[in-house]
């Protein structure tokens, strides 16, 4: 009898503790892999650079395929493996330069177009459209780099008529900090009502201007210091390169010596140059309204 009535209490220990791990992984959130938030980063990289029909995987692969070629041309050229391999890596790094590029370009872009967002939308509301119509017609007369994603906004919303799952695929295909205030502030507007819409949309068109306009100076000013700074990172990577048809000075290289120079060199470059953005970065805004 005491066994039995030990076997019923161990089943029923087991059972509530069971229970109580279940229920807390139930409960508490999974927190994502390393590769999903990897994944997740590079995808908003490639949004924010207007590039949409490129996946994280692919963008590595292109990554791999430009190294390669690197690698081939300057070893073809050269037929120093050393100078070739240190090629290859800045033929590696090139992809992902050319995408920050161009997300820089797009983001100066959107700058200055978001005040004209702001006003037409305020006009719209003022004449009496709905907020789902006033953002429809963004995608004809609005500014042209925003027009693509107003109009998928559009046809989502014709043909689901969920404001609030639309504006969320809105804001995942601008991938920009203003846009996600904008985005929230029409949602508010819309799920608690109120006369304050016009007056706030007036508000944030005169702080946009604003904003643009003094890192527009900030960014002049700085743009002449991070110039020269890569012309003076890329210089001596330059010069290496233009020594490639000389064969006897480029042989010096293959050895465990010019190895050591190479790899102490690059580092040096790459020390540099990130301390020089680090010192010389504009404080940027983040998205804190996904």
């Amino acid at each position: 009898m005491g066994a039995f009535l030990g076997l019923l209490l161990g089943v029923g220990l087991l059972l509530v503790i069971g229970g109580g791990r279940a229920k807390q992984e139930q409960t508490a959130p999974r927190r994502p892999s390393v590769v999903a938030r990897w994944c997740q980063r590079r995808t908003e990289a490639l949004r924010q650079a207007g590039i949409e029909l490129v996946s994280p995987t692919q963008f590595v692969v292109l990554q791999i395929l430009t190294a390669v070629a690197a690698l081939l041309i300057v070893l073809l050229i050269s037929g120093a493996l050393s100078v070739a391999v240190a090629f290859a890596a800045f033929g590696f790094r090139a992809p992902s330069a050319i995408v920050k590029r161009l997300s820089s370009n797009r983001v100066g872009e959107l700058r200055e177009a978001w005040p004209e967002v702001v006003d037409n939308l305020g006009s719209a509301v003022r004449a009496g459209l709905s907020l789902p119509e006033a953002l429809s017609s963004l995608g004809t007369r609005g500014p042209e780099p925003l027009r693509p994603a107003f109009l998928r906004f559009a046809a989502d919303y014709r043909a689901t008529g969920r404001f609030a799952e639309c504006l969320d695929r809105l804001k995942g295909s601008l991938a920009d900090p203003v846009g996600d205030r904008v985005c929230e502030s029409l949602r508010m507007a819309r799920e608690v009502g109120g006369t304050d819409l016009g007056r706030l949309l007036r508000t944030l068109s005169a702080f946009l201007r604003e904003d643009a306009r003094t890192r527009a100076e900030l960014e002049t000013r700085q743009g002449w210091t991070i110039n020269a700074a890569r012309l003076a990172v890329a210089a001596p990577w330059l010069v290496l390169l233009l020594l490639a048809t000389q064969t006897t000075t480029l042989e010096a290289y293959d050895t465990s010596a010019g190895v050591v120079v190479l790899v102490g060199g690059g580092l040096a470059c790459f020390g540099a140059y990130r301390l020089m953005l680090y010192l010389g970065r504009l404080p940027t805004e983040k998205r804190v309204l996904r």
